[in-house]
């Protein structure tokens, strides 16, 4: 496939990801509990990782902020920190603004998060449920060149998302565990003919082990696996 190629089908998926996004905005703090198995979970672990004092005002950038979910909690934690919130959805957008608009200090920022920059701009750049729906492996490798190039030195990033298994027994069992938990809410053929397609049309996960890889090829130290549980993990470093 070639380059350009390779970025009109990556565009497409984008722009079908953000119709998506926009649709389900009104529904998404809702539909994300009957989705992510432990998903509360993984939102305190990521925001567990971040090393700072809770009163200092560090910069933090949100890739994907979604509703604003995390940057909420970020700012219960963290009252002095100044975020600024991307989403490539406008509805999700509106609704993150209307959440935390009790903040004067956070800035939102419609855009698809491929096109970040900076140069040390932030002491905390965080992601959750977002970069797995980069099209390309080599997508993935380019925003965590970006990311590490934004942080200051001494930054972290760190990441919650959905990984494919290292075999394809392993890959096989975590589809299957997933299904089971999607079992609690929703019937067998709405995951075989909703949940599942939806998937395999718009997730493009890598494996665990890559990731660690790629943020080492960035320049990232003391990379931890921080939380996992089959096919959702929360990863990162430090620049």
């Amino acid at each position: 496939m070639t380059p350009e190629n390779n970025n009109l089908n990556n565009n497409k998926n984008m722009k079908n990801i953000q119709e998506h996004f926009d649709n389900e905005a009104q529904i998404y703090d809702q539909l994300i509990l009957s989705l992510i198995p432990n998903y509360e979970m993984i939102v305190d672990t990521l925001i567990s990782s971040i090393p700072f004092d809770e009163l200092k005002p560090i910069k933090i950038l949100d890739l994907g902020c979604g509703t604003g979910n995390i940057s909420k909690k970020i700012k219960n934690r963290f009252p002095n920190a100044k975020i600024t919130c991307v989403d490539l959805a406008e509805n999700m957008i509106k609704i993150a603004r209307d959440k935390l608009s009790n903040y004067s200090d956070i800035l939102f920022v419609l855009d698809d998060f491929q096109n970040m920059s900076g140069n040390g701009d932030y002491d905390v750049i965080i992601s959750a449920l977002a970069l797995h729906h980069l099209e390309t492996d080599n997508d993935k490798k380019k925003i965590y060149n970006k990311i590490f190039t934004a942080l200051v030195d001494g930054g972290v990033f760190y990441n919650a998302d959905v990984v494919l298994g290292s075999t394809d027994y392993l890959q096989d069992m975590y589809i299957k565990k997933w299904k089971k938990f999607l079992l609690n809410n929703y019937s067998e053929k709405e995951i075989e003919n909703k949940w599942m397609p939806i998937h395999l049309k718009e997730d493009k996960p890598a494996k665990t082990i890559d990731h660690i890889k790629w943020l080492e090829e960035s320049g990232f130290k003391q990379i931890d696996v921080v939380w996992k549980c089959y096919n959702y993990v929360v990863y990162g470093g430090v620049k």
